[in-house]
């Protein structure tokens, strides 16, 4: 009878919890922060592999073999959008016909900020999709009349949009809200983990998003120039007072003449600081500080130096407001 009753409760046990031995979807996501979001919700239940892994940049990443045999086993696939993933949109046609793709970039609740041009915010070239972007803030605010003649936009068929989305704490919860759907729908199986996780996720963000406008207040006021146009939901959200950018496409470096005139308006904005990026030509923000008081750091929006995983967007975030603070303090 005893051994009748145990073999009873352990097959009830089995029926109860179905989701002990349910096999996780294959998931793949893009980039490393987006990574760290999908990671997050489906912390216990699966690891999702990545794409633009290492120090690799969106903007200049060139698919390998190996990246498209994981597209090519994927059961969902994570990534921002056409804005941002260029390289991915004939892959996900020709590779990943059977998986689920999950667009960001189309995630109710967004901000999502237009195109910031002319000025110290170099012209907006059509190939580039990386984004130079026209938000009324701080100093770029001046420009906001500027003669736009030759940089119309038609050229984007997926909207006139930057796409470093992540960069605002609130559209990094409105992405965890579509992941967290998404997967739930893919795999009802583990949704209740999914919906702990996604909700522990949210409250992490907003921790973080209050400790980081404590750590940059002290300096929300003093200008600095970035090197790549990244990073204006940042700057938005936080209130930072960004003066301008050494370049909008980084695939792109500029000439002579636009190195000049951003040394002129580091000299002229007594900008405090220029911020380089880990990928790009760390030489080119040497010059344009060259002979001004301005001091250089480094600033990495889509975590190049950090380690894949559910902790990389915190890093990340509170990566940047430190950088900022220490080299605005100076």
């Amino acid at each position: 009878m005893k051994f009748a009753a145990a073999l009873l409760l352990s097959s009830a046990a089995m029926i109860a919890a179905p989701n002990a031995n349910a096999a996780a979807p294959d998931v793949v996501v893009s980039i490393k922060p987006i990574h760290s979001l999908v990671s997050a919700i489906m912390k216990g239940v699966g690891e999702p592999k990545l794409i633009v892994d290492g120090a690799a940049s969106p903007h200049t990443f060139t698919m390998k073999p190996s990246n498209a045999r994981t597209l090519e086993g994927a059961d969902m696939v994570f990534w921002v959008g056409h804005g941002m993933e260029a390289f991915l949109e004939k892959p996900l046609e020709a590779l990943a016909s059977k998986a689920s793709v999950v667009t960001l970039e189309d995630a109710p609740g967004l901000e999502k900020l237009p195109f910031r041009k002319g000025g110290a915010f170099e012209a907006h070239d059509h190939g580039d999709h990386a984004g130079g972007h026209e938000h009324a803030h701080g100093e770029s605010e001046k420009h906001a009349d500027h003669d736009d003649e030759g940089h119309d936009h038609e050229g984007h068929d997926h909207g006139a949009f930057d796409t470093h989305l992540w960069l605002d704490p609130m559209n990094a919860k409105a992405f965890a809200a579509e992941i967290e759907k998404a997967l739930v729908q893919a795999d009802p199986e583990h949704a209740a983990t999914y919906q702990t996780n996604g909700a522990a996720l949210m409250q992490q963000i907003d921790a973080m998003d209050a400790e980081i406008k404590e750590t940059l207040s002290p300096v929300k006021d003093k200008p600095f120039i970035v090197f790549h146009d990244a990073y204006q939901y940042f700057e938005h959200h936080y209130g930072v007072k960004v003066a301008g950018s050494i370049t909008v496409s980084p695939e792109t470096m500029p000439g002579a003449e636009r190195v000049k005139q951003i040394h002129e308006k580091v000299t002229q904005l007594g900008a405090t600081c220029v911020f380089a990026e880990p990928q790009f030509e760390p030489k080119l923000v040497k010059v344009v500080t060259e002979g001004t008081p301005a001091k250089s750091a480094t600033l990495d929006p889509e975590a190049a130096t950090l380690n894949a995983g559910p902790d990389l967007y915190f890093e990340l975030m509170r990566g940047l407001a430190t950088s900022m603070k220490t080299c605005l303090s100076q």
